[in-house]
């Protein structure tokens, strides 16, 4: 495989086409503990479009400073003020702008290979960037790297500033901009999806961060050696898993060949990011094609993967039975809060529940087992839970730990309901979704939705080697994978 690094055609600073009327935005306690992480870096693959690339970039700018103009906070900076507290100035102070070319690397070099490349890193800006410094360096950066056929788009973003759905939001109306730009629709004063810039919840706090001179340092060794891979399940290999933990056939899960109403309302309820307008086409759709649905609490597809994964990854840790072993998923707040936050608040919504359980239970119990206590610690985190962890927050305000200091946690972030694969900038939905070098460690896994959708879901995996050809050859994990 070549192995030429890529190389910076150009770099430049893209300012909002319009002046921002936002005041100061103040980082709340899910944006604070931020501060300590690196730069979320997530991306988008795609082949080549028709037009030259001179004439894509130029669209590319163009589009990216209309939509800033809709999320002026990625534009600015952050400050300090005099009493502690951490502030986004929104100063249209713009945004970096990197077009970089790597001639010699096709699409078949990034998807192909069993384990991610390590040139996928070099598709991203602000590489292992610290949240904290947006106080001196751009919050957000995107960069365009042509490939032989292709080319992918990534944003590097301040972890401080947004959480995935913020993220996400960002990325499909810079999409959707550009689109509609290419379509010479050139008088654009809305979007689909505006953010909800509001700070008036729980969220936003009296309690003062207090950081060390030069600001905090993530809390993993970024050096350690480590094996990446996407894992990539059907959504027939999901609903198998999911009848296998609930005791069940997996046609009870299947209304005329699709998911019923039960798994529907429960992906919806769980992450509801559409502002409800879905509800009343899922109902259309398939609640009055049930006859019958238990009333029984079924686990979900998703729980039933991490406990899938959970267990290969204890096994294949080979800890000892009486070691306690730790899998955190990061949950979205804005529809736990009572009140609701709106689904497209903009910032950090997010709090990481952990369970625990012993290496010995996570191994000798049943997947259903496991499965179950990861089912109730998430439905347990409720209004009521949410104000708990802010309570004991502002009573210890720190950065969040992020890493696996005891050798046997795993941190679960991202989601497969994020979409991802709606990012079409005008010739076409993306062939792949990838990640750059930020907030990796021993353990460190993210969802993504599969391209076919549907149900369909990838995990990116990161583990120590030995860990990573564990999973690889544990036959529970991998009869249930796709690829």
């Amino acid at each position: 495989m070549p192995s030429s690094p890529s190389i910076l055609v150009s770099k430049s600073t893209i300012f909002p086409d319009q002046k921002s009327n936002l005041g100061d935005i103040k980082l709340s306690v899910s944006d604070l503990p931020m501060l300590s992480c690196h730069y979320i870096q997530k991306g988008c693959l795609f082949t080549l479009p028709p037009t030259p690339i001179d004439s894509l970039i130029a669209l590319l700018k163009q589009s990216l400073a209309k939509t800033l103009s809709f999320f002026s906070p990625l534009a600015g900076r952050l400050y300090t003020d005099q009493d502690g507290y951490i502030y986004i100035t929104c100063n249209d102070a713009g945004v970096e702008f990197h077009h970089s070319k790597c001639a010699t690397w096709f699409i078949r070099d990034v998807i192909g290979p069993i384990h991610v490349p390590e040139l996928v890193k070099e598709f991203f800006s602000f590489d292992k960037t610290v949240s904290y410094h947006g106080h001196y360096k751009p919050i957000m950066a995107v960069q365009v790297t042509e490939l032989g056929d292709g080319v992918f788009i990534g944003c590097s973003v301040n972890h401080a500033v947004v959480d995935g759905t913020s993220f996400w939001n960002f990325f499909n109306t810079f999409a959707e901009i550009c689109r509609k730009i290419n379509n010479n629709n050139r008088s654009i004063d809305k979007i689909a999806r505006q953010p909800d810039f509001s700070r008036d919840s729980v969220l936003i706090s009296s309690a003062i961060l207090r950081v060390q001179e030069g600001g905090p340092k993530v809390t993993f060794n970024e050096n350690d050696p480590l094996r990446e891979r996407i894992f990539s399940f059907s959504r027939e290999a999901i609903l198998e898993l999911k009848a296998k933990v609930n005791n069940k056939k997996m046609e009870e899960f299947l209304i005329n060949g699709d998911l019923n109403a039960v798994e529907i309302l429960g992906k919806q309820s769980n992450d509801n990011i559409d502002n409800g307008k879905n509800l009343t086409e899922i109902f259309e759709k398939w609640f009055f094609k049930t006859t019958a649905i238990s009333n029984t609490v079924e686990i979900s597809s998703f729980q039933s993967l991490c406990a899938l994964l959970w267990r290969a990854v204890t096994r294949a840790r080979k800890l000892p039975s009486s070691k306690m072993t730790t899998f955190r998923m990061a949950v979205n707040c804005r529809h736990r809060l009572n009140p609701k936050l709106d689904p497209l608040y903009f910032g950090n919504a997010i709090q990481s529940i952990p369970t625990y359980a012993s290496a010995g239970d996570v191994t000798s119990r049943d997947i259903r087992w496991c499965a179950e206590q990861l089912n109730e610690n998430v439905k347990a985190h409720d209004d009521k839970t949410v104000r708990r962890f802010i309570h004991n927050w502002e009573k210890d305000p720190r950065c969040f730990p992020l890493g696996n200091f005891d050798g046997a946690s795993m941190t679960m972030g991202s989601s497969p309901r994020f979409p991802m694969y709606d990012n079409d900038f005008g010739w076409g939905r993306p062939l792949a979704v990838r990640s750059g070098g930020a907030n990796k460690f021993d353990g460190k896994i993210s969802a993504f939705p599969g391209r076919e959708g549907n149900g369909s879901v990838d995990l990116e995996v990161i583990l120590a080697p030995e860990t990573m050809a564990g999973i690889e050859s544990d036959h529970e994990f991998m009869q249930y994978v796709t690829n």
